[in-house]
């Protein structure tokens, strides 16, 4: 099966190429022992049938490799869907309050938070996310997309809504945090998720 049936960024796997070729080979054995010229048309159509179906099979279990604008736009979908609740919810701004006054916590809530894009993206095994290209060959581009995506998007709306004033930056930090946690998460799932 040609590659182009495929988005650039989503590969089939080894094991799915395996399968398809070994069916592909039956289909043409089976053509060859089939005398009338109905039942090989018969045998062609039912291997056209089978390449279409693998080609139109659900993206879960496939390799996901790059990071491209589509990514991009869909990690934005993600985490802007998971983030209006915090925008408009005041328990953001409680929560906020005692991450400025506990800088522990805070960074504490920052590290767990890449934890969690960490464990979405390559650990928990919803897809198989491959590391392409990484920055300075250890920092997978992807995880710094999904993270830094998240969190300008919480900065930027949060300010734009009245929801933190950056006169104390402290704050404004926390509050900006309380909201990136369910973001990055949204961010990373909408990158990943099938359909996307």
């Amino acid at each position: 099966m040609p590659d182009d049936t495929h988005p650039p960024d989503v590969e089939p796997s080894d094991s799915d190429r395996d399968d398809l070729e070994r069916l592909l080979a039956e289909f043409d054995a089976l053509a060859e022992t089939v005398d009338s010229p109905k039942e090989r048309e018969r045998v062609r159509s039912a291997r056209r049938a089978a390449v279409v179906a693998v080609a139109d099979a659900p993206v879960f279990g496939r390799v996901i490799r790059g990071f491209d604008r589509a990514d991009l736009a869909e990690a934005f979908l993600g985490c802007v869907l998971f983030g209006i609740p915090m925008f408009v919810e005041g328990g953001t701004n409680e929560v906020g309050q005692h991450l400025a006054t506990h800088p522990i916590s805070l960074v504490g809530t920052l590290v767990g938070t890449v934890g969690l894009v960490v464990g979405i993206l390559y650990v928990a095994d919803i897809q198989d996310v491959r590391v392409q290209d990484p920055l300075f060959g250890v920092v997978p581009r992807r995880l710094v997309a999904v993270l830094g995506v998240s969190f300008l998007t919480a900065a930027v709306v949060m300010t734009a809504w009245g929801r933190v004033g950056w006169g104390e930056p402290v704050l404004a930090l926390g509050d900006v945090v309380v909201a990136f946690v369910p973001m990055a998460i949204g961010a990373a799932l909408g990158d990943i998720l099938p359909g996307t």
